[in-house]
């Protein structure tokens, strides 16, 4: 077993669910290549996951699926909760992907951030709903080329803050992070983690995983990193820790991935040697950590950690000069 920072072993943090995968395309109830890269949330005593679904054209929507125990018996939207609009909305030409949700307290509403796609390239809409039977669809926040959004719960000196990621041709996809007054306009835009060049994990693209969780240590960041070999390009999940009251400064970043494509589930599908979370749900009594993450684009996997170990794992990490 690989030893970590501190000697802590990597694949202990994170454990697979036995029923892995927990949701397929075959549960769906209605015809459809794959289901992946799904937001997660806890309402009302369910699990809720808002899973982007790539139908048998190529073209994804994004659908909820409920169920009491997060694991299995899931109950699926049909039709489909949120597809592309046609000829109106153009930016949405190429489908739907990769929601991530958060509750803003402030507002009593979750804030949905996911990709809309189009022959513009990749950008960012908001949504929000209360209970994820209906939406409320806003506006495109961030121009092309942009992904992999997720909000913060709360204000910062009065304004919300997301981490994006921006990508110019020919420069590197890395974390920026950016502030609004009303979830509305965005400015004030900052770079927050860059590559790491060479053989790094994440030597070639990184991007916001699960949106971050506040920690009396400050704000867990759970990214993915791309590197790319020979043999195509792999997938992991790595961690971070931003400081609580200013989110643009890192404070710890883990040098070794914590979570990587491992079972054959998650290194055989349409894109092998992925794992992609993008929802976590924290349940605070037990201080378990349940993690969904789409698994070789093709299925949806779960696995748990205690928050007290990742939290250990994080402070043993290197500060960020």
């Amino acid at each position: 077993m690989q030893d970590g920072v501190g000697g802590w072993p990597m694949e202990d943090l994170f454990e697979r669910h036995p029923e892995n995968p927990v949701l397929t395309a075959m549960d769906l109830g209605y015809p459809a290549n794959a289901v992946l890269n799904a937001a997660a949330a806890q309402v009302d005593g369910e699990t809720v996951l808002l899973a982007r679904v790539e139908d048998r054209r190529g073209l994804s929507h994004l659908t909820v699926c409920r169920s009491k125990n997060g694991v299995s018996n899931w109950k699926v939207d049909n039709p489909p909760t949120l597809s592309p609009r046609g000829k109106d909305y153009p930016e949405e030409q190429w489908g739907l992907e990769d929601p991530r949700t958060t509750y803003l307290e402030e507002l009593g509403v979750w804030g949905v951030v996911y990709t809309v796609y189009s022959r513009q390239g990749p950008q960012v809409r908001l949504a929000t709903t209360r209970d994820f039977r209906s939406f409320d669809v806003g506006g495109v926040i961030c121009p092309p080329e942009d992904k992999n959004a997720a909000l913060f719960p709360r204000k910062f000196n009065g304004r919300w803050a997301l981490l994006h990621r921006p990508v110019s041709s020919g420069r590197d996809a890395n974390i920026w992070i950016s502030f609004s007054p009303d979830l509305t306009q965005w400015g004030e835009h900052h770079l927050l983690m860059e590559t790491r060049r060479g053989n790094w994990w994440d030597a070639h693209r990184i991007g916001t995983c699960p949106p971050p969780l506040e920690t009396p240590e400050g704000w867990l960041l759970g990214y993915h990193g791309v590197r790319n070999t020979v043999a195509g390009a792999i997938y992991r999940f790595g961690l971070a820790l931003l400081d609580l009251e200013n989110p643009q400064r890192v404070l710890r970043r883990s040098d070794d991935w914590v979570f990587g494509p491992q079972a054959a589930y998650e290194r055989m599908g349409d894109v092998g040697n992925v794992v992609f979370p993008c929802g976590w749900i924290l349940d605070k009594p037990s201080g378990k950590l349940r993690m969904y993450y789409g698994a070789a684009d093709t299925c949806i996997g779960l696995a748990t950690a205690n928050l007290s170990d990742v939290m250990a794992y994080v402070m043993s990490c290197p500060l960020v000069s």
